[in-house]
């Protein structure tokens, strides 16, 4: 049976309806050209009678009368001379028109000065979009820059806020060194001191510039909004990410986009790895995880640098061990490794009978270890195991079992990591005044902004897996026994705390490691051994 073929309705109904849009567009803009002049009389008309309302609203009551009759009388001498209302009506009309005017002026292009800024930068372009031998080069020395910046903006001081490019199609745009070559360019012709973001359009061949705000610094320890699992490392653009929990920021609630990490037996990045340097914001980062931590799951804290930054945590609910020392990092780390083991028999055993996981393979357990590098040092000079060894087990197998490691260092000690930490760590995170080539060897790619100078503490990059790189700022989490913590961050982080286990246990001298009585009899031993030697 043949197919009729569809109605010229069917077949030709989106020609129509677009000729159609195209019809009525044109008859409203021409419309509005028409009509334009009595727009204006319009507006001129009801401002003057707003006027004249205010006028006669601020005129005393006493007044009104005579300023009635004296208005009347001028009405009446009008009408009674010849040709008194024409002329009356064309000076209203006239005033009208004259305050009803588009008094702002339309700005259709840049100025001298941006166009002299957008004639500097096409000329520096050229070198970087041109061949000798393109016939019809969009680039090239005294040609016209409009060809190829399709968008601008400036801000009150006259510096480029965002910009598109046009470039050629044989730019070479797949490579990640041509793209930087034009980034710094762009970087630092348009004003260093900021922070850019360039978006690669490779199938249109467009790029476009935006600069940045600076991401808040002002939001501090508190509970967020999230979910069992859920870790808000920090704080974003609002462009990168779908979500955002409200926040105290100062005296104000508002909404902020967090970067969020998911652990537990489903997550893609179980374990993180941070990198950063001395006062880049590590051991803040390390102190906000902890707290969220704390909510759901027991942590076990080994700090590498002695300085007793987790001071604050010793003894508290949930708090298994803070470890300063070798001897207390090893035994706590070889527990960790056998707990993990016991986890994953204990669920194995639990799914071949049908029942469910025990509780306690269910709680969280969460490793934090901050430059374990001093340790390994430490251990390689006594001849003892690196403590970043004793973590295969929990980071292999952490996820089925609810464990989850996370780890802060410095760059010059990335070199010692194991093949284990490297392959398990996918969730990065970069703190501090770091170069792209820096940022990138840790992260695995280059970020779409520019690095800032000066950045303050807790401002960095964060990827997770495989997904984007993200800008980065922690929340303010300082140590609240540090003199130089304000009251109010002070009370912030103290009221997040768990209680404490036991009054005696205060009176720990202060880097001392108090093991947890839950925790194994071997473990508390050197754990008690590694006190004293600390005390004396």
């Amino acid at each position: 049976m043949a197919r009729r073929p569809l109605p010229r309705i069917l077949s030709s109904g989106s020609a129509s309806i677009t000729r159609s849009r195209e019809f009525a567009r044109t008859a409203a803009d021409n419309a509005t050209d028409v009509l334009h002049p009595l727009i204006t009389v319009t507006r001129g008309l009801r401002l003057l009678a707003g006027a004249g309302r205010q006028k006669w609203a601020a005129t005393p009551k006493d007044k009104r009368g005579p300023t009635l009759f004296s208005v009347a009388a001028c009405v009446l001498l009008v009408a009674l001379i010849p040709y008194g209302s024409v002329i009356a009506l064309v000076t209203v009309m006239g005033a009208a028109a004259w305050k009803g005017r588009d008094r702002t002026p339309v700005k259709t292009g840049p100025d001298e000065a941006e166009a002299g800024r957008l004639r500097c930068l096409y000329e520096a372009l050229v070198p970087y979009f041109s061949v000798a031998d393109d016939p019809s080069a969009l680039f090239a020395h005294g040609g016209d820059w409009d060809k190829v910046f399709s968008g601008y903006e400036f801000d009150g001081n006259g510096r480029l806020t965002r910009l598109q490019v046009t470039y050629p199609a044989y730019f070479t745009d797949s490579e990640a060194a041509s793209r930087i070559r034009i980034e710094r360019l762009l970087h630092t012709k348009s004003g260093r001191g900021r922070e850019y973001h360039f978006a690669w359009d490779e199938e249109g061949n467009q790029l476009v510039m935006n600069v940045l705000d600076a991401l808040p610094t002002s939001i501090g320890a508190q509970r967020f909004v999230t979910a069992p699992g859920e870790t808000v490392l920090g704080f974003t653009d609002g462009e990168a990410v779908q979500r955002t929990v409200p926040v105290t920021d100062g005296d104000a609630t508002r909404d902020a986009p967090p970067v969020v990490w998911r652990t537990g037996a489903r997550s893609t990045e179980p374990h993180l790895l941070a990198v950063g340097q001395p006062g880049s914001g590590t051991t803040t980062l390390m102190r906000s995880i902890a707290l969220q931590a704390l909510q759901h799951g027991d942590i076990l804290i080994i700090e590498g640098s002695g300085t007793g930054e987790y001071a604050c945590l010793t003894g508290r609910d949930g708090v298994l061990a803070v470890e300063c020392g070798l001897a207390g990092a090893l035994a706590t780390l070889e527990w960790a490794s056998h707990e993990t083991e016991r986890r994953l028999i204990a669920a194995n055993r639990a799914r071949q009978s049908g029942h469910p996981a025990p509780d306690d393979v269910k709680r969280p357990l969460w490793i934090l270890l901050d430059r374990p590098s001093v340790l390994g040092h430490l251990a390689a000079a006594d001849g003892r195991t690196d403590p970043r060894e004793l973590l295969q087990v929990p980071l292999r197998h952490g996820r089925a079992a609810n464990v989850t490691v996370v780890m802060t260092d410095q760059f010059d000690s990335l070199d010692t990591l194991g093949e284990t930490v490297r392959t398990h760590t996918r969730a990065r995170i970069v703190l501090g005044d770091f170069s792209r080539e820096q940022v990138e060897s840790v992260l695995g790619t280059e970020p779409h902004t520019t690095p800032i100078l000066n950045v303050p503490p807790g401002r960095g990059y964060a990827r997770l897996g495989t997904g984007p790189v993200m800008r980065l700022q922690v929340p303010a989490t300082p140590d609240p026994y540090d003199e130089a913590t304000s009251e109010a961050q002070r009370q912030a982080v103290l009221g997040l705390l768990p209680r404490r286990q036991a009054p005696a246990e205060e009176t720990a001298p202060v880097g001392a490691c108090v093991p947890d009585p839950a925790m194994p009899r071997t473990v508390t031993a050197a754990v008690a051994v590694e006190g004293m030697a600390v005390s004396d």
